[in-house]
């Protein structure tokens, strides 16, 4: 049964965050939308893990923890 990694789990974390920023950069809203989307997609194949993917929105859902963190 897997579970979700929430713990720190990405190398040179700093450039990834400057790439992801970047996806965004001068576009307008609907264009970073459809980015996303398609990122968030490519990942989720790659996961392929629905208990994983399921969690991962319930934790996006739960906005009492959002307000928690």
């Amino acid at each position: 049964m897997s579970r979700l990694n929430t713990n720190a789990n990405i190398d040179n974390v700093d450039d990834f965050y400057q790439r992801l920023t970047d996806l965004s950069l001068n576009l307008k809203t609907e264009e970073v939308m459809v980015r996303h989307a398609k990122l968030i997609l490519l990942l989720s194949n790659h996961i392929g893990d629905n208990q994983v993917l399921n969690e991962a929105i319930d934790i996006v859902q739960d906005t009492k923890r959002d307000k928690e963190s």
